[in-house]
């Protein structure tokens, strides 16, 4: 083999590894960045499970405050007809 074959032989493999090297770092990278994308999107559910959940509380609150001010009466008793 000639010093030529060898030195293309060895340009190829270190060529090879470092494509194959960036592939990989590429491909774990994007994994991370995914991920990150999955924890960010757990914790605006949260947030917004938290927000709905102090809304209902609020809700409630006005309720209670308006059924102590005004008469509440069911329906089936009103004889609007």
């Amino acid at each position: 083999m000639s010093a030529r074959a060898k030195a293309a032989l060895v340009a190829s493999c270190a060529v090879s590894s470092l494509i194959i090297w960036g592939v990989h770092y590429q491909q774990n990278k994007e994994r991370e960045d995914m991920y990150q994308g999955v924890l960010r999107d757990d914790e605006r559910r949260r947030e917004k499970m938290r927000q709905r959940e102090e809304d209902h509380r609020v809700s409630q609150r006005k309720r209670e405050i308006y059924e102590r001010v005004q008469t509440v009466v069911p329906s089936e008793l009103t004889d609007d007809r």
